[in-house]
């Protein structure tokens, strides 16, 4: 696909009405994806799903990954003494498959939980909230932004799945032991229309000193007898301001988190030395966030250290971070993956459920997914840390 030549014409004007004719790169990945008409969420150019689709997620994979969490909040409900409303705040839903997954399963095992609760869904992609409003009709379901919901009103859970990676980044690189950062600047060819502009980096001093005080947050001496000269990597200030917001917003319950990433340590291991950012286009990924403007995803794996971390200083204690793998089969899907040698199928359709559960564990894919769980309010360290699915040891 080429890229969107209004797209491309808005960042260039962006650019070229800056101060110093350059934006950071978290500017341009902001603009790429959230674009209020030409963003690749805020269109339909967004595919989710195995045929056609740009990525897939646990939900894609059948109903399983919705009804563990569902039991995962049913128990959270527990914990909280069964509050009405119980607010389930479900933050960028997609197409609407992992919330119809969760209140089903909710519908038919749970009801008395249904009743309590207040679904919530914080959808910024006018496509996505409408796909989300069909698909989801059947239920009572409220759609808002995040600076809609009054601070200290929730009681329940926020969470999100594979939400935090395509929040834009900061870029940095290290020059002779300095932190620099990254930005996007044109190229132009020719004359001045909306398909001669390319997109360039340049380098330059940091847009702000919250760049270099994030290695204090998250306990990393960038010492340049480790790092070498050209070490590149990105910072999310995007998802700290986020969790401030949701932290603010929850008066009792949790914060869970799912996305693929690392502790800080390994995110910034001396070894990885250009970063994390991947392009997802057609179930295809790469290096190069210049192409496709708006009609591919843009990610960067998430630092668990500074939600964490971060989410100490708004007022969240740290429940427990675990793989994703282990997190649904505490919940119950060893359970559900043994059951399938009882069942009367024809073969064909066991063996693609059984690969859909075991893709959901797999260790070099979802299964490594990370689960961080924070809460805010609870009354006693018992209740705290009895949540099923952190029982196993992360």
């Amino acid at each position: 696909m080429d890229s969107n030549p209004a797209l491309c014409q808005a960042i260039a004007k962006c650019i070229n009405t800056s101060p110093q004719h350059r934006i950071t790169f978290a500017e341009y990945m902001d603009m790429a994806l959230y674009h209020p008409k030409h963003g690749y969420y805020s269109s339909d150019a967004v595919k989710i799903g195995f045929r056609g689709g740009d990525f897939f997620t646990s939900s894609s994979l059948g109903n399983d990954f919705g009804e563990l969490l569902a039991v995962q909040f049913f128990q959270m409900w527990q914990i909280l003494e069964q509050p009405s409303p119980f607010h389930l705040v479900e933050m960028g839903a997609g197409q609407g498959t992992l919330a119809s997954h969760i209140l089903n399963y909710l519908k038919l095992q749970h009801p008395d939980f249904l009743t309590a609760l207040e679904y919530i869904i914080v959808e910024k992609s006018p496509s996505l909230r409408t796909q989300q409003q069909q698909r989801l009709q059947d239920f009572s379901v409220r759609w808002c932004n995040l600076e809609e919901i009054t601070p200290n009103s929730i009681v329940g859970c926020f969470f999100s799945n594979e939400l935090v990676d395509a929040f834009p980044v900061h870029q940095f690189i290290l020059e002779a032991g300095e932190l620099r950062e990254i930005y996007v600047t044109t190229l132009e060819n020719g004359e001045n229309t909306a398909s001669d502009f390319s997109f360039i980096e340049v380098v330059a001093e940091v847009s702000t000193p919250k760049l270099v005080a994030h290695f204090d947050l998250v306990g990393i001496d960038l010492n340049p007898n480790v790092y070498e000269d050209g070490y590149r990597s990105e910072i999310n200030l995007a998802a700290l301001d986020w969790l401030g917001i949701v932290a603010d917003c929850l008066q009792q319950g949790y914060v869970l988190t799912i996305d693929y990433g690392y502790p800080a340590s390994r995110y910034y291991h001396p070894r990885r030395s250009q970063g994390t950012l991947q392009c997802y286009y057609h179930h295809r990924y790469h290096d190069h966030p210049y192409i496709n403007i708006g009609g591919q995803d843009i990610t960067a794996h998430v630092d668990f250290t500074a939600l964490e971390t971060w989410g100490k200083k708004c007022g969240l204690d740290a429940v427990g971070w675990t793989q994703q793998g282990l997190f649904l089969m505490a919940l119950g899907l060893g359970e559900r993956i043994a059951a399938l040698s009882y069942q009367e199928q024809p073969i064909s359709q066991l063996l693609n459920r059984r690969e859909a559960l075991h893709q959901l564990i797999e260790p070099t894919g979802l299964g490594n997914f990370g689960v961080l769980v924070q809460s805010k309010g609870l009354k006693n360290e018992e209740a705290l840390r009895s949540l099923t699915g952190l029982t196993i040891p992360s």
